[in-house]
């Protein structure tokens, strides 16, 4: 129950640790830019509250977390569960899950229960993960297409299909066209060098084009009025006993997608650089990031594994390249605020694409191959896209759970 910040000061820092640290952060929070800000509007939420995420808790969770190199803020993962609580509850009350989530996995921290997200099957980890894929590349085709609908988009996939099938007519080319290029830069950079800030070079090539080219696109801007160039001054709703009672499965799910998502990525750092997080700490750290974003006008986070995989590939040292990142976006948006309501809905939702491709865990999936392991991937994804992820999860671990059963009588004498 130690952080791994103090650890690695006890350690002994200096300033080339620090070189490292500087320069990681600055690229992690080139990436973090425009991803907060796409992450934020898909989880129908205005764009500085995954600035003011990616700042507040990215920091907190470098500060106090259990992992060297975990980069902190708002991940694609939530958008279905943080959507759904908006549409339902309001802004305040994702305020208050997240909240009362937060104190769920510090509660879990303390009671050493980190390990157990750890024995959730990866079959149903790869299933749910692909459904929550889909799920938000569904909700990416309205700005994909720059189309207009004349109804609210339904969250239900399928009646959500059939609304966007009936407004293709107002299909907007010029809009297409930004999505189409935002994606091509992305995928060209990669091509050339994975190092290169990708989805910055998409954001800022795809604005000026648009804005140079006089495009009918729809911006942040138009959108959203303004963003905010600093902080807002923390606070919280009210709440009642019923307000709290009727949020409590949504921080249920809440914490446990955090958890899950935040061990996940902490392991995969692990791998890359050869090291050892401290789970438990981790989900303190975590818990405490969603108790006091909220406050500060952010929504729910987490650990994000291609954010702390592009830390740890850029040289950290340690932490202390989380929290420079953390500083560089609070930087960023108190510098260029009113540049980024310049930037293309089309353009954001181009980069979210993407992200849902590199979701979908392609590699997982086809490494999926005895029966078992299909059917749990296959249950935990159908019943994730068509009913809900929390269920979803569930019924794979069910279907896991009977094969482990099966196969145990089947070897008992």
């Amino acid at each position: 129950m130690r952080p791994k910040s103090l650890s690695v000061f006890h350690e002994g820092y200096g300033l080339e640790a620090l070189r490292k640290d500087a320069v990681a952060g600055l690229t992690v929070a080139i990436v973090a830019l425009p991803l907060s800000m796409a992450i934020a509007i898909a989880s129908h939420t205005p764009p500085q509250a995954g600035l003011y995420t990616a700042i507040v808790g990215g920091f907190l969770i470098s500060l106090l977390g259990g992992s060297r190199f975990q980069i902190g803020g708002p991940a694609g993962a939530f958008i279905v569960l943080v959507a759904g609580i908006v549409d339902i509850h309001g802004f305040d009350g994702l305020v208050i899950a997240t909240a009362m989530a937060g104190l769920i996995m510090v509660l879990g921290g303390l009671l050493r229960l980190g390990s157990l997200v750890h024995r959730v099957p990866h079959a149903v980890t790869v299933g749910f993960t692909a459904g929550i894929a889909v799920i938000i590349f569904a909700s990416q085709i309205h700005d994909l297409l720059g189309l207009t609908l004349s109804e609210t988009e339904p969250a239900a996939i399928m009646p959500k299909l059939a609304v966007l099938w009936g407004a293709l007519p107002t299909l907007n080319l010029s809009a297409v066209f930004i999505a189409a290029l935002t994606i091509a830069i992305i995928v060209a950079c990669k091509m050339i060098d994975a190092r290169l800030p990708s989805l910055l070079i998409a954001v800022v090539v795809a604005s000026l084009l648009a804005l140079g080219l006089g495009l009918d696109v729809e911006t942040i801007g138009d959108r959203f009025g303004s963003i905010p160039s600093t902080l807002p001054l923390p606070s919280l709703p009210a709440a009642t006993p019923e307000r709290l009672w009727a949020l409590l499965p949504s921080a249920l799910s809440l914490a446990l997608l955090g958890s899950i998502e935040s061990l996940l990525s902490a392991v995969v750092a692990d791998k890359m650089a050869n090291r050892q997080h401290r789970s438990n700490m981790e989900l303190v750290a975590q818990g405490v990031a969603n108790i006091i974003t909220p406050m500060f006008g952010g929504i729910t986070c987490t650990g994000t594994i291609a954010r702390t995989a592009t830390n740890v590939r850029a040289g950290a040292h340690g932490p202390v390249s989380g929290m420079l990142h953390a500083l560089y976006l609070l930087l960023f948006m108190l510098l260029a605020a009113p540049l980024l309501l310049k930037i293309p809905l089309a353009a954001l939702a181009g980069i979210l694409a993407t992200v849902c491709y590199n979701m979908a865990g392609w590699h997982e999936i086809r490494q999926a191959r005895t029966v078992e392991a299909i059917l749990v991937v296959l249950v935990t994804f159908l019943i994730t896209v068509f009913r809900d992820l929390i269920e979803g999860i569930a019924a794979g671990i069910i279907v896991y759970m009977a094969f482990a059963l099966w196969r145990r009588s089947k070897a008992s004498p």
